[in-house]
C-alpha cells in the first residue's frame, strides 16, 4: 500500500510493499536536508570559480592593456627621440671632423652611440622582465576561497 512513513523526521515515500521509495527525503521540519546541502555547496563553489576566472580574465586583461599602451609609447618616443638622435650624431661628426679626420670622428661617435644604446635596451629589458602578469589578487583570493570550502565540508 503506497503511502508515507516518518522515520528520524523525515517523511519518506513508500511503494506498494512498503518499501522506502528511491527520490529525496522531505525534511518534516522545513530544515534542509544533507542531500540539499550538498547541492547547495556544489552551486555555490561552482558560482564561486566562475567568478574567480572572471575576475582573473579582468585583472589579466588590464595589466596587459596598460603594459601595451606603455610600450607603444616607448615606441612612438624612441622613434622621435631617434630623429633628433642623427641629427645630433651628424652635428657632432661634423663638428669634431674640424680636429680630426671625418671617419675617425664618425667612427668614435658611432661607437659612443651604440654603448649608449646598448646600456639603454638592457635597461628597458630588466623593467619588462620585473613586470608581472600575474593576478595577484585572484590568486590570493583563490586561496581564500579553498581555505573556506575546507572549513565547509568539515
Amino acid at each position: 500500500m503506497p503511502g508515507e512513513r516518518i522515520r528520524n523526521g523525515d517523511r519518506v515515500d513508500l511503494d506498494m510493499q512498503g518499501n522506502p521509495v528511491q527520490g529525496d527525503v522531505v525534511s518534516v521540519n522545513d530544515e534542509p536536508t544533507l542531500g540539499d546541502l550538498f547541492s547547495s555547496l556544489t552551486e555555490d563553489l561552482s558560482t564561486l570559480i566562475r567568478k574567480e576566472v572572471d575576475l582573473a580574465r579582468t585583472e589579466t586583461t588590464e595589466k596587459v592593456t596598460r603594459a601595451t599602451r606603455s610600450v607603444v609609447s616607448m615606441v612612438a618616443g624612441g622613434m622621435i627621440a631617434y630623429a633628433g638622435l642623427i641629427a645630433l650624431i651628424i652635428a657632432v661628426i661634423v663638428g669634431l671632423s674640424r680636429f680630426m679626420p671625418l671617419w675617425l670622428s664618425a667612427l668614435i661617435v658611432g661607437i659612443v652611440v651604440i654603448v649608449i644604446g646598448a646600456i639603454m635596451i638592457s635597461s628597458g629589458r630588466s623593467s619588462l622582465a620585473k613586470m608581472s602578469v600575474v593576478p595577484e589578487k585572484t590568486v590570493e583570493s583563490m586561496k581564500e576561497n579553498t581555505e573556506w570550502a575546507k572549513e565547509q565540508v568539515q
